[in-house]
């Protein structure tokens, strides 16, 4: 049987990696994809996902308008690393538009996909988690219909990458990670900051990778060009932080080590706020632990990556 997904993006270029990871493996069958604001406004998010699946001959694959604000509102973090539009400000006179969209609301698709199918869904999230704590909050049995959860987000070691302590999908909407990470009672694995920062892979790889002679990797090439020469001077490598958790949701063999701990989020400090905090000394007593991915199979990870391409 193939695993069945249901994907939450806030499509930049590492979701569109990640998405792309997906909809190439033929062990995967992608539900649906909802929608969130991120990495620019909703209307780009939804917009970049259908040139996704554009791109990737799957249109046919239902898309979902979801939420366009943190749960508590406020500003939306502006850091545009993939560019304004989320994919390298690359014009696309061909992109689809965007009345390909389902009516149906990203949170209710997520809540019927998940009764249609009880124990069977794994949900991933690649973005702010908003979608996801609204649906819990509209049905605190959705946990225990769906099959696992993960996660791109939050941090192990509190090295921010958007303020001091805070990742960006989490402290772009602070309130909904913590929602997610103790309302959430099916198995929930993540992919955090740090973990994906430890296992990059070579920029050799990265030429390879974008170099296979086809529309995705020409396409893909031309989206990370924006956002290329600031990652090589910020990481050894490449790192295609959403890939990671959609490579652990499409193989369990690519996660070779977790932490399985009590987790939650930090939502009133000046510093800390938005950051995970890792319940070392099990001081929350918290019965559902998570599995934070601690260490992973590179080589199952370059054929993933590879294939998303080919």
């Amino acid at each position: 049987m193939k695993k069945l997904l249901l994907i939450d993006v806030d499509c930049g270029v590492d979701d569109a990696q990640a998405l792309m990871m997906a909809l190439a493996s033929p062990s995967v069958e992608v539900l649906g994809i909802t929608c969130c604001y991120g990495n620019s406004l909703l209307e780009n998010t939804c917009r970049n996902v259908l040139r996704v699946l554009h791109v990737c001959n799957k249109l046919e694959i239902p898309v979902y308008r979801g939420a366009s604000a943190p749960i508590l509102g406020g500003d939306l973090l502006e850091e545009f690393f993939h560019g304004k539009d989320g994919l390298g400000d690359v014009p696309d006179p061909s992109a689809p538009g965007l009345d390909l969209l389902q009516e149906e609301h990203a949170v209710a698709a997520i809540l019927r996909t998940a009764n249609e199918r009880p124990g069977q869904v794994s949900l991933v999230a690649t973005g702010p988690l908003t979608n996801l704590a609204l649906a819990v909050k509209m049905d605190p049995t959705l946990p225990k219909k769906l099959k696992n959860v993960f996660i791109m987000g939050g941090n192990t070691e509190g090295r921010g990458n958007i303020t001091v302590c805070g990742e960006f999908n989490f402290a772009s909407d602070p309130e909904a990670a913590y929602i997610v990470l103790n309302e959430y009672t099916c198995p929930v694995y993540i992919a955090a900051w740090e973990f994906a920062c430890s296992f990059p892979l070579s920029w050799d790889f990265y030429d390879e990778y974008v170099n296979q002679n086809t529309e995705k990797a020409e396409f893909m090439k031309k989206i990370y060009a924006h956002s290329l020469e600031i990652s090589k001077t910020e990481h050894p490598g490449f790192v295609s932080c959403d890939s990671y958790a959609m490579a652990a949701a499409i193989d369990e063999k690519f996660v070779t080590e977790v932490t399985v701990i009590g987790v939650s989020v930090e939502l009133s400090g000046s510093l800390t706020r938005g950051m995970m905090v890792m319940d070392w000394n099990d001081k929350l007593k918290k019965e559902n632990k998570a599995f934070v991915i601690k260490s992973c199979d590179l080589g199952k990870f370059q054929v993933l990556m590879m294939a998303a391409l080919k």
